[in-house]
């Protein structure tokens, strides 16, 4: 595919123009062209990455690989509703949550904020989600990663790529950052600066992360954690706290307590940070501690599995095609108005209350799912 490029604009002849003309040479300053070359066509790929400095021709050369204009992740929100009423609205619940989930926006609450109030690495993120979820046979996405933290860019970057890999449909993304292009791993990179074009093989593979766990007392998750955290509970009886380090950074945490008269565990309060959130960093994280107690190393000083209960989807996904981990009980809470109403005439009978029961709390699904961590590899 060849791509060529003209852009013209008047030549002024103003007194500062004509200055501007004779001090640096730039006589032709008008008159702007570029030829590229992309040998993209007859090949299967999903990801390509057309990367340089500001003024180099990305947006000219992503006008120019499809017919169809460039998609803008911020464009199109209905800001009178939360995002998750926005995503494919006539879609399924399961698929947007999901799509939320795996491109690192697994911050529940935010779900139900509309886009204008969320932060720049939630409105990114809430972007990449409703593409994966609209799912366009071609998409060219412009300053991708531009305006958010590098470190939320380079791990959205990678845990976009892992879910638009799992489906059909080709993206090209225009970005001024070389620093995501190890995390995203594309199938083509194109560099506007030095006008070279590479295959992924010629790519460096993705930084390798070292995560360190480390032992901590409970106030690190009120003082670190605690919001990003949204349940309000309190903190479990007995627990001992655990810490997940990366390159010196707490990224993830979870409680570990006694189930006594099981002779197990219970992990909960699982927290991942959300820039780093969407690379599989949480569940690594609870595998290891879960198998730092099935050795024998827990408070109980047994060998006890260790049960975990979640109602995320992206979460309950990854564990259910475990082969650690299998699956216990998944009830629905509130599934049923009337088998709830039995159940609260039952009980007044057992306190001798003759009282009849007309309403109950059905109609709010909330699948909440246990898990057994069993080990193994």
């Amino acid at each position: 595919m060849k791509i060529e490029i003209k852009h013209r604009c008047n030549d002024f002849d103003s007194y500062r123009s004509a200055r501007v003309k004779s001090l640096f040479n730039a006589e032709n300053a008008y008159n702007w062209e570029k030829v590229v070359d992309l040998p993209i066509e007859g090949k299967d790929w999903k990801i390509g990455l057309v990367v340089g400095a500001s003024g180099s021709g990305k947006t000219s050369i992503g006008n120019r690989i499809f017919s169809e204009p460039i998609h803008d992740l911020y464009a199109g929100w209905d800001n009178s509703k939360p995002i998750v009423d926005c995503i494919a609205p006539n879609g399924d619940f399961n698929t947007v949550t999901g799509a939320l989930s795996a491109v690192g926006l697994g911050d529940v609450p935010a779900w139900l904020r509309p886009f204008n109030v969320l932060s720049n690495g939630e409105k990114f993120r809430a972007g990449l989600a409703r593409l994966v979820c609209e799912r366009p046979e071609r998409v060219v996405i412009d300053e991708f990663t531009s305006v958010i933290d590098r470190q939320i860019a380079k791990v959205g970057a990678a845990a976009f790529a892992k879910t638009w890999r799992k489906g059909s449909g080709q993206v090209v993304l225009l970005s001024c950052h070389f620093d995501i292009i190890e995390w995203l791993q594309p199938d083509w990179v194109y560099n506007t600066d030095e006008a070279r074009f590479y295959e992924r093989d010629c790519l460096r593979q993705r930084p390798e992360l070292t995560l360190q766990i480390y032992k901590v007392r409970g106030t690190v998750f009120s003082r670190l954690f605690k919001r990003h955290y949204y349940l309000d509970l309190p903190l479990p009886v007995a627990a001992e706290y655990f810490v997940g380090i990366i390159d010196g950074e707490p990224v993830c945490h979870v409680a570990v307590a006694p189930l006594f008269t099981a002779n197990a565990y219970r992990a909960t309060r699982l927290v991942v940070m959300p820039e780093w959130q969407g690379i599989g960093v949480g569940t690594k994280f609870l595998a290891a501690v879960c198998e730092y107690h099935l050795q024998g190393n827990g408070r109980c000083g047994h060998k006890f599995h260790t049960f975990f209960h979640t109602s995320h989807p992206q979460l309950c996904g990854a564990l259910r095609h475990s082969k650690r981990w299998v699956q216990t009980a998944a009830s629905l809470y509130g599934d049923s108005k009337k088998r709830c109403m039995n159940s609260i005439t039952r009980s007044h009978k057992k306190q001798g209350n003759k009282k009849v029961t007309t309403g109950g709390y059905g109609g709010h699904f909330r699948a909440v799912q246990a898990f057994k961590y069993i080990g193994g590899k």
